[in-house]
């Protein structure tokens, strides 16, 4: 088994805690060492059951171990990505053409189909549909619930909220925010907050 350090020490966190105790009852593969704190004001050294190691700095005693990081854990650092892994609940499903970056996230009983591509970073909560030939960029957080028809661009920086939909052949541009339920049928500027249905442009993020 390869260790690996969880980082961030939010409320998924603890989730992803859960998922790699899920895969290890499924077939044992990783030795949770603990948790990385996001900033030195966090002083804890323990979180849900897990040793929290310390802050970044503590990842250079572990030149071997996997990372993973959670949602909220501060994307202007940076991390070795030799080091970053993928962790996939065991009831998702992947189909065998889909891509996947580095470092991604995939909660329990999302779906993942044919010839899909995540890019880096990429964190799905429970229940995401991700449907064929969609293109989701970089450090893209979907919520629970989301669901991408086929053939949908996502690209880095967006948010996409809980129980939104996605139509088919939607682009949505960087650093986008999809709001809770949204509905969206047309194309998405940069830099947009977009709620309702259909989904309308509320503001700049």
């Amino acid at each position: 088994m390869r260790d690996l350090i969880i980082l961030g020490t939010g409320v998924h966190a603890a989730e992803m805690a859960h998922i790699v105790d899920r895969i290890n009852a499924h077939e044992p593969t990783w030795n949770l060492l603990g948790h990385i704190a996001p900033c030195s004001d966090d002083t804890r050294t323990e979180f849900a059951g897990r040793p929290v190691l310390g802050t970044i700095e503590v990842l250079a005693e572990h030149p071997g171990a996997a990372i993973v990081t959670d949602n909220e854990f501060p994307k202007s650092i940076e991390l070795p990505e030799d080091q970053l892994i993928n962790l996939i609940d065991p009831s998702a499903y992947v189909h065998p053409t889909a891509a996947m970056g580095s470092g991604c996230v995939i909660y329990c009983n999302c779906f993942i189909g044919l010839n899909a591509k995540l890019g880096d970073r990429i964190f799905a909560l429970s229940g995401v549909t991700i449907n064929h030939d969609d293109v989701i960029g970089d450090r893209t957080v979907l919520a629970s619930g989301a669901t991408l028809a086929g053939g949908v661009t996502i690209e880095e920086d967006c948010y996409i909220g809980q129980s939104s939909t996605i139509r088919q052949f939607i682009h949505i541009k960087r650093n986008s925010l999809i709001g809770m339920g949204a509905v969206v049928v047309k194309d998405v500027e940069p830099n947009s907050v977009m709620a309702g249905n259909p989904a309308k442009r509320l503001r700049s993020r």
